[in-house]
């Protein structure tokens, strides 16, 4: 991988080819909500662990950090990558992020030459996975969205910027932002839109023709053509309004 390689330029790369072959094993049939292989989820979740700067035994335990929901053999993964990245992997399932201590600013950082602890190659790997995860929301229920963008609100985004990783915790932020208060529908734009031009009409006529308006909208099943409806009302509208203030013959005797 390339994020590997930029930051870590002797890695060995036979332990990260060996780590994804098992983990195309593991992982074959498998899909996600979305209908893409599963494994391209943990080539997501690795490579934005190896943009943190984490070294390549933490990168191999993210490529497989899902790897005990497959019917992969518990040993395995310690006897053909070793107990480094075996231990990793099982930290990752077990760890709560709600339980990790709150670094202080002043915490060395992950790229530092010792190498990242224990605990902090963990937290990279789990945030890693809820960014990606959260990247490719929508195509989870409603309701599955909501609680996990609550949670990544309230629970990973603070570690995250405490753990001095302000990158992930903006991105995952802006994320569930996105879900919990969405921007208004194309359908709500056009139906207020319509309410407004409703301001040009006489008074006495507004509720009727926002009745017939909002029903002609309702018939109209993409936003490109509630948007055309909206224009041709947009356009017409000061000339419907001339027509309806003009007195009838009537009025006029």
């Amino acid at each position: 991988m390339a994020a590997v390689r930029s930051h870590h330029p002797d890695a060995d790369a036979s332990l990260l080819e060996r780590a994804y072959a098992e983990a195309s094993v593991w992982h074959a049939g498998q899909r996600r909500y979305s209908g893409d292989p599963y494994i391209t989820h943990c080539l997501a979740v690795a490579a934005i662990v190896a943009e943190l700067h984490m070294p390549p035994p933490v990168v191999c335990a993210a490529l497989l950090h899902d790897v005990e929901d497959t019917a992969c053999p518990p040993q395995r993964i310690a006897d053909r990558l070793g107990q480094e990245i075996a231990d990793l992997i099982a930290a990752v399932r077990t760890a709560a992020v709600s339980a990790y201590p709150q670094p202080s600013k002043d915490t060395t950082p992950a790229s530092d030459a010792a190498g990242p602890s224990r605990e902090r190659a963990v937290l990279a790997i789990r945030l890693a996975d809820r960014l990606h995860n959260m990247r490719t929301i929508t195509f989870m229920a409603q309701p599955k969205q909501l609680l996990k963008a609550r949670e990544t609100l309230d629970v990973f985004v603070p570690v995250a910027s405490a753990a001095g990783l302000e990158t992930v915790g903006c991105e995952l932020q802006d994320l569930a932002s996105a879900v919990l208060q969405p921007p208004p529908s194309s359908y709500a734009v056009t139906g207020r839109l319509l309410t407004a031009l409703t301001l040009l009409l006489p008074s006495q006529q507004r509720a009727r023709w926002q009745e017939e308006w909002s029903g002609d909208l309702a018939a109209h099943t993409t936003r490109r053509a509630r948007t055309r409806f909206v224009l041709r009302v947009l356009l017409g509208a000061p000339r419907l309004s001339m027509a309806l203030r003009r007195p009838s013959r009537q009025e006029r005797r």
